[in-house]
């Protein structure tokens, strides 16, 4: 089973057991998480599509631990005007291990095909 969600202003196409990297979330470290935007929720040749999100369906997750990403290296550089500006910048992140797609999703995507 797999689900499609949304966190971040991303989407994540997710199974279980999967570990995936989002945006940072508001949530400590061995704490667990709630993804309610559920955008599809699918089992093998059977998919349910929302309009725009799955009625019930939640994908829970355990967050391993929150960090900051490789330090990217911004230089804006202007010719002719003798100047130059270096800036760096760490995007911090959450790392998720998913451990359920709600049995209520599946039985649902189920139900309303």
């Amino acid at each position: 089973m797999y689900a499609v969600i949304k966190t971040g202003g991303k989407q994540y196409s997710v199974k279980a057991g999967d570990v995936i990297f989002v945006e940072k979330l508001g949530a400590e470290a061995d704490s667990e998480v709630v993804f309610d935007q559920v955008l599809a929720v699918g089992e093998e040749g059977k998919v349910k599509v929302g309009t725009p999100l799955v009625k019930g369906a939640t994908v829970t997750g355990k967050v391993l631990k929150n960090g900051k990403g490789k330090k990217l290296n911004i230089i804006t550089y202007r010719p002719k005007k003798g100047s130059m500006v270096r800036k760096g910048h760490r995007q911090p992140y959450t790392k998720v291990e998913i451990t359920a797609i709600s049995p209520k999703a599946a039985k649902a995507a189920k139900e309303e095909e």
